[in-house]
Order: C-alpha cells, then sequence, then structure tokens
C-alpha cells in the first residue's frame, strides 16, 4: 500500500508539473511582441477587445492591436510614367525633394523597378533606399524625386589637369629650356626654368617651375636678367 500511494503521489506531481507548464505557456500568450524593433504609429484595439492572430468571421475580434514602423527601413515609392521607365535602372542615383522641406536634397539610390505596370495610370512603381538617416523624415510623406545619371559601369574619372596658365608671350626660349621671368616682392625678377604642357586658347600652361598667385614679366625684354629691379605697369 505504500509503494502504491508513492508511485500515486509521483504521478501527481508530474500531472501538476505539466499543468504548470500549460499555465506558463497561457500566461506567455498574454504577452504580445513585436516582429521587429520600431514605433508605434497607430493603435487599432482598445483595452477589453479580443485579440486573434487570425480572423475569428465576426466584428468582435480583432486581428490586429497596431501598425509599427522600422524607422531605418523606410524607403520611397514613386509611380514612374511608362514612357520613361527605360530610363531609369536599379543602383540608378536619385535625388528626393520632401514637399515639407523643398530646399533639403535627400540622396537616394534606386532599389527595384516593380515588376508589373498600373494599366488605369500607365505607371510603373519604382522602390527608392533613402541613404540619409533623419527624424524628419516619417512615413506618408510627399516627396518628389529626380533620377540623376547614372556613370557608365568602368568609367575612369575625368583626369585633373595640373599647372597655371601664363600668356604665350611671358614664356622666352633658352637653348632647350623655356623660362619665365617672376616678380618678387622686393621687385627684383627671378630667373626660373619652367616645364611647358599644351597651349590652352593662346595661353601656355606652366607643369612644374610656377605656383598660383606669382606674377610674371610679359614679353621679357632680351637684356632683362636675373636679380634686375623691375617698375610695376598700371595693368
Amino acid at each position: 500500500m505504500l509503494r502504491a500511494r508513492l508511485a500515486n503521489l509521483q504521478e501527481q506531481i508530474k500531472v501538476a508539473q505539466e499543468s504548470l507548464a500549460v499555465a506558463q505557456v497561457q500566461l506567455d500568450n498574454t504577452v504580445i511582441r513585436a516582429p521587429f524593433s520600431g514605433v508605434v504609429i497607430a493603435k487599432s484595439a482598445q483595452p477589453g477587445e479580443m485579440i486573434s492572430p487570425i480572423s475569428a468571421g465576426g466584428g468582435f475580434t480583432r486581428t490586429g492591436i497596431g501598425t509599427i514602423v522600422d524607422m531605418d527601413s523606410l524607403e520611397i515609392q514613386v509611380d514612374v510614367n511608362e514612357s520613361y521607365i527605360n530610363r531609369v535602372n536599379p543602383g540608378q542615383p536619385v535625388e528626393a525633394t520632401l514637399n515639407a522641406y523643398p530646399d533639403w536634397k535627400i540622396p537616394g539610390e534606386v532599389i527595384a523597378i516593380i515588376p508589373t505596370a498600373d494599366r488605369s495610370k500607365a505607371t510603373v512603381k519604382v522602390r527608392i533606399a533613402i541613404k540619409t538617416r533623419d527624424p524628419r523624415i516619417v512615413p506618408d510623406m510627399g516627396v518628389r524625386v529626380g533620377f540623376l545619371e547614372s556613370k557608365p559601369a568602368g568609367a575612369a574619372p575625368a583626369p585633373t589637369v595640373a599647372g597655371v596658365l601664363v600668356p604665350a608671350e611671358a614664356v622666352r626660349p633658352d637653348g632647350n629650356d623655356s623660362i619665365v621671368f617672376v616678380v618678387a616682392d622686393d621687385k627684383k625678377v627671378q630667373r626660373r626654368r619652367v616645364t611647358l604642357g599644351p597651349d590652352v586658347a593662346g595661353q601656355r600652361r606652366v607643369e612644374n617651375g610656377l605656383r598660383e598667385g606669382e606674377r610674371v614679366v610679359l614679353a621679357p625684354p632680351p637684356g632683362l636678367a636675373d636679380g634686375q629691379a623691375v617698375r610695376l605697369g598700371d595693368k
């Protein structure tokens, strides 16, 4: 009898443990967890209403309690006329302007072109990513976008041309070299050997030997020598 009572009590303990687990699950079901971090922008249910994850077929059961927005994943959706959709490509840079802030240009990029068209409006929907995160950007704001020209793939950047431009008559040949006379602060000239580049609109490009802002002697006479004092004209 003692062994039977002991076995009976052990079974009752197991039943109590299982009942506790069921109650814990029911308690956990009363906690509503968001599927992602965000901001609640709309509350659909009120205290006392019944909530169900699926539609119950009646008008007294809510299938949702609110709307959550992930502010870090906001994007722009625009309708592009199908006549111009051939100019839009994924990855193309975009400049967006909110109606509330007309002087603020927001950089963006085309995410994708939705592969369907709206026959009633003859438009195609385009998704655009926002590169600048800002609290002023909120859902359902009015926005205008401008699609910018994308750089061709593999295109090399425009080369930068170094050097300064001087009048062609300021350069004087000296054997195989070219020289100019630079006017120093003490109004004396310094003879400089320079390296010339291609002509630009009647001027000579000096790639080496001159700095921007230095003054040179225009049409130096043959007798002009290094260290000679000069008098500056009105021009």
